[in-house]
């Protein structure tokens, strides 16, 4: 029995942040559109891996270094910043404003915990004029490790001052729906990007196509408990 969540963690980049307009800039520097998906699920793999070995590098950092490892080494330092630099026009998935809004009306505050940088996180909660939907910004900077080990969950928790069972983690990605699930929260995974939720995760709590339908289960809870 799910119990109703008093707040929603929002994981942002694919979760919120469209990466797909990258594309254009992955041509103009040289290398072919379709080695984006290649190239993020590179810099995730990285930066976890520097997790587990007990190092850390910031999200600009791994990301740069995964073009680079792509491109075979060829890649300007120019060309680097070009498409990095798209982080800065990234627009929101269709359906995260409706869902936040859904969550609003429904009484739960949201915060975003991000892999990202908290500059590049509220720089694009601005810009998509998203920012009024969301209470507080969560970086994995600040322990040091990328998600999904359940300290960084932990750390989110002591930010919100808020049990286990309060917050919901909702996520694209099933391996940070997994990490969540190990602290202790309810989890809302969204396959709008991997399509199927791998067994080796620990099923999430809601699941739904997108961020609409898992915000209407979740507010769907909440008012089933008013």
């Amino acid at each position: 029995m799910l119990t109703r969540p008093r707040t929603v963690a929002f994981d942002v980049v694919e979760t919120l942040m469209a990466l797909e307009p990258l594309r254009s800039r992955f041509a103009e520097a040289g290398l072919a559109p379709e080695l984006v998906e290649r190239w993020f699920d590179r810099l995730l793999r990285d930066g976890m891996a520097l997790s587990l070995a007990g190092d850390y590098a910031d999200f600009p950092a791994v990301a740069a270094s995964a073009l680079r490892t792509l491109s075979r080494g060829r890649m300007s330092d120019a060309g680097v910043a070009h498409v990095l630099a798209g982080f800065g026009e990234l627009p929101a998935h269709p359906d995260v404003e409706p869902a936040m809004r859904t969550l609003a009306d429904a009484g739960i505050s949201m915060v975003c915990l991000s892999n990202g940088t908290a500059e590049t996180t509220n720089a694009f909660l601005e810009r998509t004029g998203l920012a009024h939907h969301v209470d507080q910004v969560i970086s994995v900077a600040d322990v040091r490790s990328w998600k999904p080990p359940v300290h960084v969950y932990e750390h989110a928790l002591d930010q919100l001052g808020r049990a286990p069972q309060e917050v919901a983690l909702v996520a694209v990605h099933a391996f940070d729906c997994h990490g969540a699930k190990r602290a202790g929260l309810t989890t809302g995974w969204a396959g709008r990007l991997e399509g199927h939720y791998a067994e080796v995760f620990a099923p999430a709590d809601i699941v739904g196509d997108d961020l609409v339908e898992v915000a209407q289960q979740i507010a769907a809870i909440a008012q089933e408990e008013r």
